[in-house]
């Protein structure tokens, strides 16, 4: 039933009787017979606005509605018009319309039950293949993950479509994949798509937002293997420096992902990548400093530990810093403005701030005031 509208059947059976017991105190009153009134059915559609509209003036007013951005009236007046005229010329479009509608609005539910009746993952094409897309899109924001993913895989093993679209419907699916925490599936997946684009004589055909995309998820899937390895010095030095060499490796290897999302071109990945780089170095900077010596060193190992402790801290300091002034320099040279623009731009700020403390300590003792230079 469309959250639009409500239907009621109402069929109103009055009996006005008498009381009736099974004891003597009490009796019926003759003055008053058993009678029954019947009422013609009423339907209440809780849209009275909209009632008196056809089909045509609610697909005028839906598309007007829809271009000022008034989305929750766009959907009122293209739900009326599917729910009340089924044979419309328009319904096709209005179902599309409603659920786009619905999802401008993040109401997901709604948006996937309006983009449902219209896909056809299998053979449709024209807005049935696009409402496709969409509705694997609202059950990605349903968290949906396996259903959006089997979606998106029938849509990407068809060869009746272009292959632009293939490698869509592939890239999205290996998100939702990752989404439901299968890395494996989802790398493979994420790499087929690359390969697609790869063997592409002409990859000016494609869009390079995709294959970008399914680089940069690539990078984040070496990103959570990385996060999966902790640094815990209780289990001595020589296990500590394996899984800190480890965990390098896994850096290194989600940097690698994320610098071919970059150099695949697309402003918005590589924004995102530039970012998520800066972000790699910034948290292996954090494990180092906040994590104890080992406790078999003794006092002289222990300071000579955190002496090459701090070498290695400020390389990573530097080399974000670095990659955080460099992607947003990429960002403001192609206009890019995202949220990852904004985490950089704050990130750097705090690893700048980290590197002047660790190039200028607090002295241990206070220092008598200095006179000022000379001019």
């Amino acid at each position: 039933m469309s959250a639009t509208w409500r239907k009621w059947m109402l069929v109103g059976v009055v009996g006005l009787v008498g009381c009736r017991t099974t004891g003597t105190a009490v009796r019926e009153t003759p003055e008053w017979p058993k009678q029954e009134v019947q009422f013609d059915p009423v339907m209440v559609t809780g849209d009275l606005e909209l009632a008196s509209l056809n089909d045509e003036e609610l697909f005028a007013g839906g598309t007007s509605a829809f271009a000022a951005k008034d989305f929750a009236r766009a959907a009122r007046y293209f739900g009326r018009l599917t729910d009340f005229y089924p044979q419309s010329k328009h319904r096709g479009e209005a179902l599309y319309n409603a659920g786009l509608a619905h999802e401008r609005l993040e109401q997901w539910e709604e948006a996937y039950l309006r983009f449902s009746e219209l896909a056809d993952a299998e053979k449709g094409t024209g807005d049935a293949l696009d409402a496709a897309f969409r509705m694997a899109e609202t059950q990605y924001h349903l968290e949906r993950y396996a259903e959006a993913a089997k979606v998106l895989a029938t849509i990407a093993e068809r060869q009746d479509i272009p292959v632009g679209k293939r490698l869509e419907a592939r890239v999205q699916q290996g998100v939702c994949e990752l989404e439901s925490g299968q890395k494996e599936k989802a790398e493979k997946t994420l790499r087929k798509a690359i390969a697609t684009y790869e063997d592409l004589e002409d990859k000016d055909e494609i869009e390079d937002y995709f294959p970008a995309q399914a680089h940069f998820f690539i990078g984040e899937i070496y990103r959570q293997h990385y996060d999966a390895v902790k640094l815990d010095p209780a289990k001595g030095s020589d296990a500590l420096a394996n899984d800190l060499n480890y965990k390098a490796e896994l850096l290194l290897s989600a940097q690698g992902n994320y610098l071919r999302a970059i150099r695949v071109g697309n402003g918005h990945w590589a924004t995102a990548a530039g970012s998520q780089i800066g972000a790699l170095y910034e948290n292996l900077y954090e494990h180092l400093v906040n994590s104890p010596a080992p406790a078999e060193l003794d006092a002289e190992e222990a300071k000579v530990y955190r002496e090459e402790l701090r070498k290695k801290v400020r390389v990573l300091l530097t080399k974000s810093i670095n990659i955080y002034e460099r992607t947003l320099e990429a960002a403001e040279r192609i206009g890019s403005q995202n949220a990852f623009v904004d985490k950089t731009r704050k990130s750097l700020e705090k690893m700048k701030a980290l590197l002047l403390a660790d190039t200028d300590p607090a002295p241990e003792k206070a220092r008598p005031a200095q006179s000022k230079p000379h001019s």
